[in-house]
């Protein structure tokens, strides 16, 4: 029997590339008359499909013969089990997706409140942002078990960026202390002979170091100051995690000083809070308003070596303080000699909605604003200790 004369069933078989084409379709349309595919799903693809529908289709929309129908309902049981679902049938980046999906779509914020809630979820930056956002409102039975969550995103993160922005930046310091005139002891004659191979004198065999390099004698004791200044206002929310990740990293090298500090209209210094960085974000308040300018009065009066410090301001600039003094904080920062960093997000997700006046403004004084991803902020900040050009996007 041919593909000519086979009949449905026969045809299916006979043309499995198409079949899983119409099945794919069947599961972008959702089903229901519209769709045209006729095509009916059963098993795995009909649980797939409803987990689907309980999300994205209007009420009874995507049900199919036999499974449950659309919606979560209002109840955790029905949001736990839903989760466990997708879980099973979709990859992780797919779950986390839907997860956040769910959350703003459904209004299932609240639930998160509860603790077989966030044991049944996948972690990721977004439900972290979610989690500090309800902080003030968590009952001390659902604390732990977040904590339990907001740990795991955070370990995760310091695994994957820690050794990366370590010896990035250890390179960046080696080099920005690198002397040229250095006592015998300090010399580096790695560097040396490689930087005086010109000057070979071969019947002597030697090599003349017209040329020394070497590096400072204080070379374990702090080289510059790094004050995070982080805006922590409902949209950055992303970038109070990553921005409290990279604080505890470099707070971890002994040859920087950071300190970290948080604000909306009041200002928060959690630099002592920097050696667990769940600590950190649980010390947090997401929302509320913004007042840069005294976030960056703050930061200034802490601020005892111009030279050697780097301030790195994350906010998307919507100032609610006084706009022409937050300038000239800026401008006399940098006048002093501090490299100022603005990045109006730390995280993956580009650049948010941001004030571009004010952006534009900070430009001008020579502390372009950009939005930069976790990946790249060990290179911006290591520019910045070298004191040369950003690596902007």
């Amino acid at each position: 029997m041919n593909g000519t004369d086979a009949g449905a069933g026969e045809q299916y078989t006979a043309d499995p590339a198409g079949g899983e084409r119409l099945r794919r379709w069947r599961m972008v349309l959702g089903g229901g008359e519209a769709d045209g595919t006729g095509r009916a799903l059963t098993g795995r693809d009909a649980a797939m499909d409803a987990a689907l529908g309980a999300l994205y289709g209007e009420a009874g929309s995507r049900r199919p013969s036999g499974a449950r129908s659309a919606g979560l309902g209002g109840s955790a049981p029905n949001v736990a089990r839903w989760l466990g679902d997708i879980r099973t049938y979709f990859p992780s980046s797919v779950v986390q997706v839907m997860q956040r999906d769910a959350i703003e779509r459904l209004g299932l914020a609240a639930l998160l409140l509860e603790p077989e809630m966030l044991e049944a979820v996948e972690p990721d930056v977004h439900l972290v942002g979610t989690l500090l956002s309800l902080n003030k409102a968590m009952p001390e039975t659902t604390k732990e078990t977040a904590r339990a969550v907001v740990r795991k995103v955070v370990e995760q993160l310091e695994k994957k960026l820690a050794t990366r922005t370590r010896a990035t930046l250890t390179g960046a310091l080696d080099r920005s202390a690198r002397i040229s005139r250095p006592r015998h002891h300090d010399i580096d004659w790695d560097r040396t002979i490689r930087a005086n191979l010109k000057n070979y004198l071969p019947e002597y065999r030697t090599v003349v170091p017209e040329r020394l390099i070497g590096y400072g004698r204080a070379a374990q004791s702090v080289k510059k100051e790094v004050i995070l200044c982080i805006d922590q206002s409902g949209s950055m929310a992303a970038s109070v995690v990553y921005a409290s990740v990279f604080g505890a990293v470099l707070a971890s090298m002994r040859s920087i000083a950071t300190r970290l500090v948080v604000f909306d209209t009041a200002v928060v210094d959690l630099t002592d809070q920097l050696d667990d960085p769940v600590d950190v974000l649980f010390g947090t308040q997401l929302g509320g308003g913004t007042d840069i300018n005294r976030a960056l009065a703050y930061c200034q009066s802490k601020i005892t070596r111009p030279a050697d410090t780097v301030v790195v301001l994350i906010s998307d600039l919507y100032e609610g303080g006084i706009r022409n003094e937050m300038l000239k904080r800026v401008a006399a920062m940098k006048g002093a000699g501090v490299e100022f960093v603005t990045l109006l997000a730390l995280s993956d997700e580009g650049a948010p909605a941001y004030d571009r006046e004010h952006a534009a403004a900070l430009a001008a004084l020579g502390a372009p604003a950009f939005a930069c991803t976790p990946d790249l902020f060990p290179e911006v900040m290591a520019a910045a200790l070298e004191k040369r050009p950003l690596p902007t996007p």
